[in-house]
């Protein structure tokens, strides 16, 4: 069995009980999703310093999580990335990170939607970093708010359709990036609709972990990523 431990770097507890039911829904019959969620930080993560704000609640979660096999920081502007790695050999996968290169493989170009306009530098950020700023033709806002994406809102999936038409009939997206875990329970409705991929990172992390445990592979100990003692 292989066990994934997905951690909301946030404090909002219903949004943990939304990642883990879509992790749920995509991990294999032999895996076990272990959902937990930062007992101190900010309620949402929307920008940099809500990011740093986030970091030492995330970082002991993860130290006084149950035994597991791989991590999946459930923030798509991959919160502590670097640092959580640095724990264990035990693969880390970011959200943001995973959407990001599954993206690329299944299209020539792709745009992302996400939350707030100050969640937006953060973001091209990580996509230059991850050498995928050639791959994403732009970042767009949909002026929602993480907790407005909590509870049923029409006006704020609208702002996030509208964003999506935007990016595939301006940009010449060819996928859909949803920039948010809040939005995990949109892609099904939000593919059909449009009829191009609109991609999860929750999902696509769930997917890659799996993969990583299963051939063997865990994170390196030479140089950045040596695990801190």
């Amino acid at each position: 069995m292989i066990r994934i431990l997905i951690v909301n770097p946030n404090t909002t507890q219903v949004m943990t009980d939304k990642i883990a039911d879509a992790a749920r829904q995509v991990a294999s019959a032999g895996t076990e999703i272990i959902a937990i969620t930062s007992s101190q930080g900010p309620a949402s993560i929307q920008g940099y310093f809500d990011e740093a704000m986030s970091l030492p609640g995330l970082l002991q979660a993860i130290q006084q999580a149950p035994e597991h096999d791989a991590v999946v920081i459930a923030c798509f502007d991959d919160t502590g990335l670097d640092a959580a790695r640095c724990l264990s050999d035990k693969p880390v996968v970011g959200i943001g990170e995973a959407a990001y290169k599954m993206a690329s493989m299944i299209s020539n170009k792709f745009s992302v939607v996400t939350t707030l306009a100050r969640s937006v530098p953060a973001l091209e950020h990580n996509l230059r970093r991850y050498g995928m700023g050639h791959c994403c033709v732009r970042v767009r806002s949909s002026d929602v708010a993480v907790l407005d994406l909590e509870h049923d809102n029409p006006e704020a999936k609208e702002k996030i359709e509208s964003e999506i038409l935007l990016a595939i009939t301006d940009d010449r997206a060819e996928a859909i990036v949803l920039g948010c875990a809040g939005m995990t329970d949109l892609v099904a409705s939000l593919s059909a609709r449009f009829g191009v991929p609109v991609l999860d990172g929750v999902a696509c992390a769930v997917a890659l972990c799996e993969g990583i445990v299963r051939i063997g592979l865990k994170t390196s100990s030479v140089g950045g990523y040596a695990t801190v003692k």
